[in-house]
């Protein structure tokens, strides 16, 4: 009987658990991870070019214009071009969008519990640095 190694295994656990909890989060919170990460930004940074937004969310071009113009359709933010230079567009949250952001934090927050329920503190430490170890290996590739 043909066993694989486990690091094959290890492998495979973390791509099914991205594959499974995306769209369970999304499910849970109402909003893309994604999503949740432009309204966060935005929160933070009151008013910011859309390019310097992308940059800092580290999501493509194409996928940060779908995503504000969705948020936009749902008057959760709004665009404006740049009245000295076309090319650039400023992106802010709107009043709706501030409220609505608190909700998707909490339960953001509440899902994060119920996926490392019954983890230690030093359990949950410990797969965050092990964690960070994959990440820092998946960036050398």
């Amino acid at each position: 009987m043909f066993k694989y190694p486990e690091e094959e295994l290890i492998a495979q656990r973390l791509f099914e658990l991205i594959k499974q909890t995306m769209p369970k989060f999304e499910r849970c919170t109402g909003i893309s991870q994604s999503r949740l990460e432009i309204l966060r930004e935005l929160f933070e940074s009151e008013e910011i070019t859309q390019r310097a937004l992308q940059k800092k969310v580290n999501i493509d071009h194409a996928a940060v214009t779908r995503h504000l113009k969705q948020l936009e359709e749902k008057r959760m933010v709004t665009r404006r071009k740049n009245p000295e230079d076309n090319r650039f567009t400023y992106v802010s949250l709107t009043e709706e969008g501030k409220t609505k952001i608190a909700a998707y934090c909490e339960e953001k927050q509440l899902f994060i519990s119920n996926i490392l329920n019954g983890f230690s503190e030093h359990e949950r430490s410990s797969l965050l640095d092990m964690l960070t170890r994959i990440q820092e290996n998946v960036d050398k590739i």
